[in-house]
């Protein structure tokens, strides 16, 4: 899970601290906050644009549980941070550090709120005060386990050079300076190599530099990849076919309500903004900058903007008339609906939320006639009574990126909660847990989210589907997932997953032929060299969230990028680590 303090970020009862009396007696003055109707529609609304990514009144989610917060702290304080918790956590404001330490970031400042604004959102946030879990569950389940995976990740003794290539072009002034996110090779002669910002910018990285190939701003005027939390330009994959057709796809952010939505739910649930996939042609597929035209395939309602639609893919070792070829795989999360009470939506096999999908995207027997369903899918034909026809396999948080082995397994990273991360071995038809399970651990969605317990005797009766790498929020908080190096030049890395955390930039790996339905592969770590010195990436990057992701390149190269500052690094060898430094 990301740990990461946007919006309003606040230390509250979910960390156990008791409120001082005179912090009471100051913040329960009722005229402190605003009771007027109209003063609580403003602090809703801008609490719905600017916090729902991270916070909630029910559990503690990406940032902290909030109910209650306004009886542990003064508005004064409570108003000051929102406007810039930075400079408090540097006045060295004891809450603010104390923050600052939980979640390994800092919080950006909203200094573009009037003194209204402020006023409206605290007000919203006290008369929410009142909100608490449902916690009846928890004491059925048992003793809630204060270390879930007590077994440490262990140091592989392996040194990984990297070479520092170029820095991607800023998107932004702060933090993260350049979102860039997915790299793909476009096989061909010769190949192609893109990557993109999810700011809206598709790269091709010809030898050390990044040339823009499409803006997306410039073909989708709706896009918006505010706030961000993967928003923006989510994801892209070329057709098999792209050098005869022309085609590819793509997914990216609107703003709710922008057209009717193929994958919705009741009214009473809020809409924070939709993921689009797209599919465009381009007049000549050996062009260097993009011109064509694109056709929308489907529209999804998000309850919050995180954990959209931030992954697809085609299989790329089905061959051409096989049963798997031309088929798009489409990794979509559960929108943050869980964490914020309607877990419904994502249980349910009849909806797309918490599901990885599989479609045809040149067919058109799906119920808006604009792509194809599988014949082969778990819930087609027959069985389309079971379940969505386009649904390959749920029960996933934020099944954040796909991969294939090279001997055929498929590989689904799901980002979680509060404490495992874990990677899957994809099964058609099978149930990941979520929100009933994380990792192999029982979650209860239904009251403390930020804590876990042990399986119950009867699990097998579920006949859930267990991750075969986790890890818990010991060792990270947000599982970046990666590749089987497939490369010749290092033969120290061959047959082996690299893959790391996203908020501290550790770099892992697990043998990918021990990867095995049922079990949990050991992970090892390597130790980082950067220019003949050990490294880690919080101090390349001088930052606490790193934001690090993994690529392959031409030639198999293995590539490691960091979007907080920018920075693309080249795998190029691989030794003996006779002194490996210590953890982050």
């Amino acid at each position: 899970m990301y740990l990461l303090v946007s919006a309003v970020g606040l230390y509250s009862n979910s960390f156990g601290q008791q409120p001082t009396k005179q912090v009471a007696a100051q913040s329960g003055i009722a005229s402190a906050y605003s009771t007027d109707k109209q003063v609580l529609a403003k602090g809703q609304q801008l609490f719905q644009q600017n916090c729902t990514a991270c916070h909630n009144f029910l559990q503690k989610g990406i940032g902290p549980n909030l109910a209650g917060v306004t009886s542990e702290v003064t508005p004064e304080w409570l108003k000051s941070f929102i406007r810039n918790a930075p400079q408090k956590i540097e006045q060295k404001d004891a809450r603010a550090v104390r923050l600052f330490a939980e979640y390994k970031q800092y919080m950006p400042t909203f200094s573009q709120l009037s003194d209204s604004d402020t006023d409206a959102l605290v007000a919203f946030l006290h008369a929410k005060r009142q909100r608490t879990p449902n916690v009846g569950d928890d004491k059925k389940l048992g003793v809630a386990l204060t270390d879930p995976i007590p077994a440490r990740i262990q140091q592989s003794g392996l040194r990984l050079h990297l070479t520092e290539v170029t820095t991607a072009p800023a998107s932004a002034e702060k933090v993260p300076l350049a979102r860039i996110n997915k790299m793909q090779v476009l096989p061909g002669k010769p190949d192609r190599l893109f990557l993109e910002d999810l700011r809206g910018t598709l790269y091709e990285m010809v030898g050390d530099s990044l040339r823009v190939f499409m803006s997306f701003p410039s073909e989708r005027p709706a896009f918006i990849h505010s706030p961000g939390h993967a928003t923006g330009f989510g994801s892209y994959a070329f057709h098999p076919d792209f050098h005869t057709n022309g085609l590819f796809y793509t997914t990216h952010t609107e703003k709710p309500n922008t057209a009717p939505a193929d994958f919705a739910y009741a009214d009473s649930i809020k809409v924070s903004l939709q993921w689009v996939l797209t599919e465009w042609k381009l007049t000549d597929p050996a062009a260097k900058t993009f011109s064509g035209s694109g056709r929308e395939l489907m529209r999804t309602n998000m309850v919050t903007t995180i954990h959209g639609v931030q992954e697809i893919t085609f299989n790329p070792l089905a061959k051409a008339g096989s049963p798997d070829y031309g088929l798009l795989y489409i990794g979509v999360g559960d929108g943050g609906a869980t964490e914020n009470g309607y877990y419904f939506l994502c249980k349910d096999c009849n909806r797309v939320w918490g599901k990885v999908l599989r479609i045809d995207p040149k067919g058109t027997n799906s119920k808006n006639g604009r792509y194809g369903i599988p014949a082969q899918n778990p819930y087609a034909g027959a069985n389309s009574q079971k379940g969505l026809p386009e649904v390959f396999c749920g029960g996933f948080r934020n099944p954040n990126r796909i991969a294939w082995t090279p001997d055929g397994k498929m590989l689904i990273s799901d980002i979680g909660q509060a404490q495992s991360e874990e990677l899957n071995v994809g099964v058609a038809g099978a149930d990941y847990g979520w929100p009933e399970r994380e990792g192999t651990f029982v979650i209860n969605h239904r009251g403390r989210m930020d804590q876990v317990y042990a399986l119950p005797k009867n699990d097998a009766d579920f006949k859930y589907t267990y991750p075969v790498v986790q890890y818990d929020h010991d060792e990270g908080n947000a599982i970046s997932s990666g590749f089987v190096y497939t490369g010749t030049a290092i033969p120290a890395l061959t047959g082996k997953y690299i893959f790391g955390d996203i908020v501290n930039g550790r770099v892992y790996y697990v043998d990918s032929k021990q990867l095995q339905p049922g079990k949990q592969t050991p992970i090892q770590e390597f130790t980082v060299q950067v220019g003949g010195q050990n490294s880690t990436f919080q101090q390349l990057t001088n930052s606490k969230k790193t934001d690090l992701r993994f690529g392959v390149g031409l030639n198999n190269e293995f590539y490691l990028y960091t979007k907080a500052d920018g920075k693309i690094y080249k795998v190029t060898d691989c030794s003996i680590d006779k002194s490996p430094i210590s953890k982050q």
